[in-house]
């Protein structure tokens, strides 16, 4: 896991080490800056496979120059498919797997790799650069390209310098928590969709994105439970696996809840030593969850290490979280997985994770809502509409926020789509294009969760989650990897009967079921309390004087597109304890230091 930096602008001696040295925590073993013919590579090294200088980037095979960030985890398989083709190697990295394996098999290269990766590999013969980045966007890829003008970087930073502020990326923050693909937070500036390439002809100065993954229409399996839940675990053990090839050592997150517990099972099983294992814990007992993470360590038998998150700790870390979250990012679970991965580097340097099974396995509260509030939906409209009347809802206690939703929204879809945005609740106009990108879930599936479920993987799971944890990690040179991103362990799961997953309202069924193998079920099967911070009790407390200077009038008033008032009257009411809006205080005070951070 690495950085990676792309251009053809001729910049001035000095320029492009600045902007490598600027996110340099995405790689502090190594910088390689090279240019060929009129491109100038950049590559920040975090070495985790083959330690030798020999596998340093930009790496060069024949006439093909590569810059890569990620992992491939097939890539023992891929090599001995090339040596038996007549290749030789100098290294033994993914890297140069990666680049010779392109140089035989071009794009098709995509379908034969495994793994989490962003890259740019550039043929100095035809003048072409060939980019990709994996299918579920666990690497990111940024792209300045105007009037014939390069810059590919891993982080946005580096790309931001006399660039102007997208408004609309900003509307679309307001209705998030974050800015999803293709648009980033400065205008000609963008994202790589996950599961794209992207081939770019110096010669006739022309760009062109293809897809090379998606998730397909659902095809459910006839087979029985027992069966299904055999091959899952197989496949689950063979995605540990191979996420446990390193030449440095290795750990693993382990929360109180069913993802991480599986996944640090599973590898406390399979790994030759013994593993170690890290949790994050919290004063307020509604948000700890580290005294079960303990109880599971000790039955799986890993060396485990607990640490407290305070609000001391969290104002310590808002610096770091605008440095290294360079485009305003508002989910405050951001903070514990900073300090997780803080903790975790005193240890090891890479460490696997759970994230990716809540949205494979219907895992989200949100889910049981959705399945609750469905009958709502089904109702006529026109019906629904009259019900939505304030006194009414006064009159049958109908006061819940999801109930609400249900009676006002159209559609099952717009259903669906309101559990990821809140359109327009904070704007003075409301902006929808942008969810025009993520439409292919309405075709994929008949079956209401999976929907729901094939969105999130699209949408929250590449914008959200695998943002977090990459800029978390990368934030103290730690190399996540979560098996239940496989690609394989999610195309699995799509084709799986629904009450495999999901049954009267117990979540992850099939996932319990495996995790009993391991860990009693009387341990697992306690609440689980989500892996955030108390930010809104410490936003009335604690941490009022700072919200309250930040969150002043002249910022709010540069915010574009920003209904002031209402927000003002939200923030009242949260701090006076008649509502719970921290979610929104929160995302404008991430963009507050942002705006700081950046000078927009």
């Amino acid at each position: 896991m690495c950085g990676i930096y792309l251009t053809n602008i001729p910049y001035e001696n000095g320029i492009v080490e600045e902007k490598l040295n600027s996110i340099s925590f995405r790689g502090p073993d190594y910088t390689g800056i090279e240019t060929v013919n009129d491109l100038t590579f950049g590559h920040l090294r975090l070495s985790i496979l083959d330690l030798d200088p020999r596998s340093n980037q930009p790496m060069t095979f024949e006439n093909l120059t590569l810059v890569f960030n990620g992992e491939i985890y097939n890539y023992k398989t891929v090599k001995k498919e090339l040596r038996d083709l007549g290749y030789n190697f100098n290294t033994e990295s993914d890297t140069e797997v990666l680049l010779i394996g392109y140089k035989h098999w071009g794009k098709t290269l995509l379908s034969r790799i495994n793994g989490m990766f962003a890259f740019s590999i550039y043929n100095s013969r035809t003048n072409k650069l060939f980019s990709a980045r994996d299918r579920i966007g666990v690497k990111p890829f940024y792209y300045y390209w105007q009037n014939g003008q390069l810059e590919i970087c891993s982080q946005i930073r580096p790309l931001l310098k006399n660039k102007k502020i997208n408004e609309e990326a900003i509307s679309i923050y307001l209705d998030t928590d974050y800015i999803p693909s293709p648009y980033t937070i400065a205008e000609h500036v963008f994202k790589l969709p996950p599961g794209n390439y992207m081939e770019i002809d110096f010669t006739t100065n022309s760009l062109e994105i293809s897809e090379y993954w998606n998730l397909k229409k659902v095809k459910i399996q006839d087979i029985s439970y027992d069966d299904a839940k055999k091959e899952l675990h197989n496949l689950l053990k063979d995605a540990v696996k191979i996420r446990l090839q390193s030449d440095v050592p290795i750990g693993s997150f382990l929360s109180g809840g069913i993802d991480s517990s599986l996944v640090s099972s599973i590898a406390s099983n399979v790994s030759p030593t013994q593993i170690n294992t890290f949790s994050i814990g919290f004063e307020d007992p509604k948000y700890d969850e580290s005294k079960i993470a303990e109880q599971y360590a000790k039955i799986i038998k890993t060396n485990h290490t607990t640490t407290i998150c305070r609000s001391s700790d969290i104002m310590e870390l808002i610096p770091k979280l605008t440095e290294v979250y360079d485009e305003p990012f508002g989910d405050s679970s951001a903070l514990p997985s900073l300090l997780l991965n803080k903790i975790t580097k005193q240890y090891v340097t890479v460490a696997l994770s759970g994230d990716g099974g809540d949205e494979s396995f219907i895992g989200y509260p949100y889910y049981d809502s959705l399945i609750r509030n469905k009958f709502i939906i089904d109702i006529p409209y026109s019906i629904r509409k009259f019900l939505a009347h304030p006194s009414l809802l006064k009159i049958f206690g109908l006061n819940s926020h999801r109930v609400r939703n249900a009676l006002k929204t159209k559609t099952r879809n717009d259903f669906i789509e309101n559990i990821y945005t809140r359109k327009g609740f904070l704007l003075k106009e409301q902006r929808q294009n942008w969810m025009k990108h993520y439409q292919g879930y309405k075709k994929w599936s008949n079956i209401f969760l999976q929907k729901a479920a094939d969105l999130q993987i699209k949408l929250w799971l590449e914008n959200n989650s695998n943002v977090k944890v990459d800029r978390a990690s990368m934030a103290y040179s730690v190399e996540v990897r979560s098996p239940f991103l496989d690609y394989r362990v999610i195309e699995y799961a799509r084709t799986l009967p629904m009450h495999f997953k999901y049954e009267k309202g117990r979540q992850k069924k099939i996932l319990r079921d495996i995790l009993k193998e391991y860990i009693p079920e009387e341990v697992f099967n306690q609440p689980k309390q989500g892996f955030a911070a108390p930010i809104g009790t410490w936003m009335r407390n604690e941490l009022r004087e700072e919200f309250d200077r930040t969150l002043n009038d002249k910022f709010l008033n540069r915010v574009p597109n920003f209904n002031v008032n209402k927000f003002k009257q939200l923030y009242e009411k949260h701090m006076s304890e008649k509502e719970d809006h921290t979610t929104y205080i929160w995302k404008l005070f991430v963009l507050s230091k942002w705006y700081d951070e950046f000078n927009f």
